[in-house]
């Protein structure tokens, strides 16, 4: 049981839960500092890795057959910890304001009701699988959280970083908002024939 808990798929997972802290510090230390630029670049780069680690850890335990019940639990909240706190950290430095605030906000409510539905028909043994469009969906997302990731900084090798973040944001939402949609569907008349 233990040696599970502590398979290299696990391991990953577990270190993109500690990429979380890592990430907000950078945050806490771009004020702090003389070359902010710097922490720009150590968040992304933190993030740039806990993203691989979000694809490597489902690969590799289905390759491996090293599945196991802590991996299960884990890798979604792993997931929502990077993607949510990350989405406070850009809107509040400023790096998103305004309008696309609304598309965070949407992500944001989704990642907490499809978190509480999944929850809620585990109770009543019945599995949600996770779709095709919703593998695009986190990917667009996690494209979009690094443009905004390097923000500034990023602005100085790439003109527009924060705008093409923007975009990929809103598109997230969209693909948020149909994905959130689908596990309703499946979801709800589970919930109904109780």
């Amino acid at each position: 049981m233990a040696k599970r808990a502590y398979n290299i798929p696990n391991m990953l997972t577990y270190g993109r839960i500690l990429a979380v802290p890592l990430i907000v510090l950078c945050f806490f230390l771009e004020g702090r500092m003389q070359a902010s630029d710097f922490a720009r670049w150590t968040a992304f780069a933190l993030f740039a890795i806990a993203s691989i680690t979000d694809f490597l850890d489902g690969y590799l335990a289905r390759i491996w057959a090293q599945t196991s019940n802590i991996g299960k639990m884990l890798d979604p909240i792993a997931d929502k910890l990077l993607i949510s706190s990350i989405l406070l950290l850009v809107a509040a430095d400023g790096t998103i304001a305004g309008w696309p605030l609304w598309a965070a906000i949407i992500i944001l409510c989704r990642e907490i009701l499809v978190s509480g539905l999944r929850e809620y028909l585990a109770d009543l043994k019945v599995s949600v699988p996770v779709t095709q469009i919703a593998k695009w969906k986190t990917t667009v997302q996690m494209l979009a959280l690094g443009f905004l990731l390097a923000g500034p900084a990023g602005e100085k090798v790439l003109p527009y970083t924060i705008e093409i973040g923007t975009v990929l944001l809103w598109i997230a939402a969209v693909l948020t908002i149909y994905t959130g949609y689908d596990y309703f569907r499946a979801g709800l008349k589970h919930v109904v024939d109780e």
